[in-house]
């Protein structure tokens, strides 16, 4: 826990995880629950049944007016043309160099009305670099940071669609499609928003209360959680299921200093688009080829992977650094993300300097893990 906890943000469920015997943790500004009953339980109750993350440290902003989906789809990196009202879409705020501001999903709920979720420690970074841009045109939408006035929890697990199912809660038409929907608790109506999606591999969804509403709308997912035989996880678990699935994460995968070039996910580059930010650099990175690759290191030592330790070849010789690195609970072995040299190829014997010590490793493709889910 920060030695500055008393600075940092509160969810509107932060009580209740203290209630319940949560470890804290700063997740960008915000103290958020790191977990409950262990990491490794809670990864493999999202690997096996259910589990539930409160991620409402998450950013919320949002762009309204004639022409909304336009303008962002001139300032965001992938093309909001691929999908229709009703879909949401990974995509990227870039700099003028190319390199990432932050990922986010941007929902499409009309074409006047675009909602975003940004990291949270980027929500404001984003929406005023959205506002300037909207300044510079004619400045007439309206965009506005929301990060306090939704929730936000991710439902994951082979058994998500039941819990969802028991709570009389709609299933989105198909992966990465949302559906506003109607809860009702005690009797009263709750509003929020589900999502097909996630960033833990397995099938789940991500649903958007209002901040008010969030206590009551956990409190009846977790009870159907625990019928289901799953658990609440924390951040913890989130990370290293996030981790064998390849994803990435700003702040290491994805910064200020990557690209989506060399970070392996110029997919959610919308490269025919006449405009969005960092256009112009990123395009002249493709044509001339990146300096570094993005691939994954699969341990063949005992020992823990880390981030942001030195990747070596045979020689000895510095290849690249790990972005990521950490303990696969389904694997029950180290697992790691790195950028390295080009040169470095599928199936290479590298090594990490974990402290002057020598972890093998060996490049593979991720995912480390196969999850039974066609998202």
């Amino acid at each position: 826990m920060s030695e500055n906890s008393a600075e940092l943000l509160h969810g509107p469920l932060h009580q209740w995880h203290v209630d319940h015997g949560a470890k804290m943790a700063e997740f960008g500004g915000w103290l958020m629950p790191l977990q409950y009953d262990g990491v490794v339980a809670e990864h493999t109750a999202v690997r096996t049944a259910v589990g539930l993350f409160d991620v409402s440290h998450l950013g919320k902003a949002e762009i309204r007016g004639p022409g909304a989906a336009e303008f962002a789809n001139r300032c965001l990196s992938n093309d909001l043309h691929r999908i229709g009202p009703g879909s949401a879409q990974y995509t990227l705020a870039l700099t003028n160099e190319g390199t990432v501001t932050d990922d986010l999903i941007a929902y499409l709920r009309a074409e006047d009305d675009v909602f975003l979720i940004p990291n949270a420690a980027n929500n404001a970074a984003v929406v005023a670099a959205l506002e300037a841009a909207n300044q510079a045109e004619d400045g007439r939408l309206s965009i506005t940071n929301l990060h306090r006035d939704f929730g936000v929890f991710a439902l994951q697990g082979p058994r998500s669609a039941a819990v969802m199912a028991a709570l009389g809660l709609p299933e989105p038409a198909a992966y990465m499609s949302f559906v506003d929907a109607t809860l009702t608790i005690g009797g009263a109506a709750v509003d929020l928003t589900v999502c097909r999606t996630g960033y833990t591999g397995e099938h789940g969804y991500e649903i958007v209360p209002r901040w008010g509403d969030a206590p009551a709308v956990w409190d009846a997912l977790a009870a159907e959680v625990a019928k289901a035989q799953g658990l609440i996880a924390g951040l913890g678990a989130r990370d290293t299921l996030r981790t064998e699935m390849g994803y990435a994460l700003h702040g290491h995968e994805l910064s200020t200093g990557i690209s989506p070039v060399e970070a392996g996910i110029g997919w959610a580059v919308g490269w025919r688009k006449d405009a969005f930010w960092g256009r112009e650099a990123l395009l002249a990175q493709k044509a001339a080829g990146a300096p570094r690759k993005s691939v994954g290191l699969l341990a063949i030592d005992r020992g823990v992977p880390r981030a942001d330790v030195h990747v070596l070849d045979a020689a000895g010789a510095v290849v690249g650094r790990t972005t990521s690195g950490t303990f696969s609970p389904t694997l029950g072995n180290g697992v790691a993300l790195a950028l390295v040299d080009p040169a470095v190829q599928l199936g290479d014997t590298l090594a990490l300097d974990i402290r002057g010590r020598r972890l093998g490793v060996t490049v593979v493709k991720p995912p480390f893990v196969q999850v039974n889910v066609k998202n």
